[in-house]
C-alpha cells in the first residue's frame, strides 16, 4: 500500500516542541556534524528552521527522497541533543528519539499502520517535554475576563445558507452594503441582461439562492471584486435558459432582478433585526472554508474539514471542502477521523449534546446536499429531519469510540432540558430541513424556529448563565461586499449572518471584530477547557491538520462582546410568528 509521507513529515513539528529543552540544557560537546551557533537560543531556532522546511518540502510535494533526507538530518539533530538536555529530560528526549526512529522506520516501509502508531507516539512525547520546559507549543491557560464563569451553558444554533448582507446589509452601524442617499452603489454583472443589477429590496419569503461549492465561492470572490454571484447564479437557469422560456414573465423578472442580489430588512427579519438590537451582532463572521454545508459543520464542531482514505488511521486525513464523507468505502464504519471537540469536552469531563430533528440521528448513506431525505430504510421521509451533512458527529471515530452517539438527541430533548434548567454546558441546536432557511425553504419558518430555541433558553432557570450563538452555515449564493480574509488554503468562506445573545452581552453591540467559526471553538476551550486547543501536539490525539485555526491572527475574541459587572438582562421573549411590518 502506497501512503503519501506528507502526514509523516507534519508530525515533526512536534520536535520543535523539544527545542527548548536544549536551550536550558548542561553545556557539554557538540557533535562535530552540527554547526556550532552562537548561543543555544539560535541553535534552537537553527532546529525549529530546519524542521519547518522538512514540513515545507513534503507539503510542497518535494520528490520523497529529498524531503526524507531532510526527516533524516533532523532527527540526527535530535539524537544529539538528547545528550544535551537537562538531567530530568534526558529519558524522556531519548524515548522521543527512539519514536523518532521508528516514524522513519514506518516511512521507509510505507506501513501506514506503524506510521499512525508513531506519529501520536512523537506528538505525545514532545507535548510532555515541553510542558516540563513550560516554552514553546500552544497548551496554554487562558486568561478569562473575571466573571467568565458566570457563562455555564452555551448554545450554538446553526442555520442555513444565507449572506451577512442578504440578511443585515442595511442594518445601521453594521458594515454593509455600499450605498450614497440609500440607494446601493454596486452594480453587479448581470450575464442574463448584458448589463448589472443593483442589490434590491426582496419582500417574498422564498429564494432559490446560487451555487454555494468552493468553486463557486471562487468564482463570487473573483479576486476581491466579489462580482461574480449573478453569473454563477445564471448557469444553474435551466428552464429559463431554454429559448421556449426566456421571454416568459416569471425569467424575465428573474433576469432583471436575481434574488441573489436581494436582501432582507427589518421587514422580513424583525426578530433577527430585534436580537441584534438589544444583544450582539457580528458583522465580520465569516464561514470557515469555501465549502458548502458539509464541510462547514465539520469545520464547526472540529475546526477542520478532512477527507480520511482510512478513518480509523487519522494519518490518511487529508484536507478537504469537497464531499468528504467515505460511507461508500467504508459502511459500517465512521467517516472523520480526526479530532473534534466532544473528544476534549469528554477528556475534561464537559457535557455537551447535539440536538436534530426527528429521523436523522443515524448515518445515512451516501446524502449530499441536493440529497436531503435522510432516513435509514425509508424513501421519501416526510417531514424530512436534519440531513446527515448537518449531522456530522456520529460519523467521528472519537465520538464512537467514547460511546458518545447517544448525546445526539432530538429535539424534544433540548426543550425538556431547557423547561428543566438542566441544559448541557455546551448544546449545538440544528434545525430540520423545513426550518433551516435553506433555499427554498422560507425565512418565516426560520425565523420562528430559531425564536423558538432562543424562547426557551430564556424562559429556562438556565437563562441566568447562557450565551446563545446564532449563526448561518454558508452564504448560499447571495451577494456580499467584503472580500474574506486569507487564513489558508481553504478558508475563509464568505460573510455569514451572526448574532450573540446573553444576559451579560453588551446591548446593541455591533461587534466588527474577524470571527469564523474557529471563534466559537476558541470560546468554548477557554471557558471550559483552560485555553487547550484541538492542538495534535498537545490534545494527546495527533491528526494531521495543517493548522491550529484557533490560534489564527484575525480570529477575533467572543469575550470581549460581554459585560460580567452589568446587572443580569432580563430575557426579551418575541413572538414566534410576528406580525408583517
Amino acid at each position: 500500500m502506497r501512503i503519501s509521507t506528507r502526514a509523516g513529515f507534519a508530525v515533526v513539528v512536534a520536535i520543535a516542541l523539544v527545542a527548548p529543552a536544549a536551550c536550558t540544557g548542561s553545556p557539554g560537546g557538540v557533535d562535530p556534524r552540527i554547526d556550532k551557533p552562537a548561543d543555544d537560543s539560535k541553535r534552537c531556532l537553527s532546529v525549529m528552521a530546519d524542521i519547518r522546511g522538512a514540513v515545507a518540502s513534503a507539503a510542497e510535494g518535494s520528490d520523497e527522497e529529498t524531503a526524507r533526507a531532510r526527516l533524516a538530518a533532523v532527527t540526527e539533530r535530535v539524537s544529539v541533543y538528547k545528550f544535551q538536555a537537562r538531567a530530568s529530560l534526558q529519558a524522556e528526549v531519548s524515548e522521543l528519539n527512539d519514536s523518532l526512529s521508528r516514524l522513519v522506520d514506518a516511512l521507509d516501509n510505507k506501513d501506514v499502520v506503524a506510521l499512525n502508531e508513531a506519529v501520536p507516539s512523537v506528538a505525545n512525547e514532545a507535548a510532555l517535554i515541553n510542558q516540563v520546559c513550560a516554552a514553546g507549543g500552544s497548551a496554554r491557560t487562558a486568561q478569562l475576563p473575571a466573571g467568565a464563569s458566570k457563562i455555564k451553558h452555551v448554545i450554538f444554533i446553526m442555520q442555513e445558507n444565507r449572506s451577512f448582507d442578504h440578511y443585515f446589509g442595511t442594518y445601521p452601524g453594521a458594515d454593509g452594503i455600499p450605498m450614497k442617499d440609500g440607494v446601493p452603489t454596486v452594480c453587479i454583472p448581470n450575464p442574463a441582461t448584458g448589463g448589472c443589477s443593483r442589490p434590491h429590496h426582496d419582500a417574498s419569503d422564498e429564494q432559490k439562492g446560487g451555487p454555494h461549492t468552493a468553486d463557486a465561492a471562487t468564482a463570487d470572490i473573483n479576486n476581491g471584486k466579489m462580482d461574480g454571484f449573478i453569473a454563477e447564479w445564471h448557469k444553474t437557469r435551466n428552464y429559463c435558459l431554454d429559448p421556449l422560456h426566456a421571454n416568459g414573465a416569471t425569467c424575465v423578472s428573474e433576469s432583471s432582478h436575481p434574488d441573489v442580489v436581494g436582501y432582507h430588512d427589518r421587514r422580513e427579519l424583525s426578530n433577527y433585526w430585534e436580537y441584534a438590537d438589544n444583544f450582539v451582532l457580528q458583522d465580520h463572521m465569516f464561514a470557515p472554508n469555501r465549502g458548502w454545508s458539509q464541510p462547514t459543520h465539520l469545520a464547526m464542531v472540529s475546526g477542520w474539514s478532512a477527507v480520511c482514505n482510512v478513518p480509523t488511521l487519522p494519518t490518511t486525513c487529508r484536507p478537504s471542502i469537497t464531499f468528504n464523507d467515505v460511507d461508500a468505502a467504508w459502511p459500517n464504519a465512521p467517516s472523520y477521523g480526526w479530532t473534534d471537540i466532544t473528544y476534549l469536552l469528554h477528556k475534561y469531563d464537559v457535557s455537551w449534546r447535539y440536538y436534530v430533528a426527528p429521523g436523522s440521528v443515524n448515518d445515512c448513506e451516501g446524502t449530499t446536499d441536493e440529497q436531503i431525505h435522510c432516513t435509514p430504510g425509508v424513501d421519501n421521509f416526510d417531514p424530512i429531519g436534519t440531513p446527515e451533512p448537518w449531522n456530522p458527529l456520529p460519523d467521528f471515530v472519537t465520538v464512537q469510540n467514547n460511546r458518545q452517539v447517544k448525546n445526539i438527541q432530538f429535539h424534544d430533548q433540548f426543550f425538556r432540558a431547557a423547561r428543566q434548567g438542566r441544559l448541557p454546558s455546551v448544546s449545538w441546536v440544528l434545525p430540520g430541513w423545513y426550518d433551516s432557511e435553506h433555499p427554498p425553504e422560507g425565512v418565516a419558518a426560520g425565523q420562528a424556529w430559531v425564536t423558538s430555541v432562543v424562547n426557551a433558553v430564556m424562559k429556562s432557570p438556565n437563562w441566568k448563565n447562557s450565551a446563545i450563538f446564532v449563526a448561518w452555515d454558508d452564504w448560499g449564493g447571495f451577494y456580499d461586499h467584503v472580500e474574506p480574509p486569507s487564513v489558508d488554503g481553504y478558508g475563509y468562506g464568505l460573510r455569514v449572518p451572526a448574532f450573540m445573545i446573553s444576559p451579560y452581552a453588551k446591548q446593541g453591540l455591533v461587534d466588527h471584530q474577524v470571527h469564523s467559526f474557529d471563534s466559537y471553538l476558541k470560546f468554548v476551550e477557554d471557558l471550559y477547557l483552560g485555553g487547550q486547543r484541538l492542538d495534535p501536539y498537545t490534545d494527546g490525539r495527533w491528526d494531521p491538520r495543517p493548522s491550529v485555526r484557533e490560534n489564527a491572527d484575525d480570529v477575533g475574541d467572543l469575550m470581549t462582546e460581554f459585560d460580567f459587572n452589568q446587572q443580569p438582562r432580563p430575557p426579551v421573549v418575541l413572538p414566534e410568528n410576528p406580525p408583517s411590518n
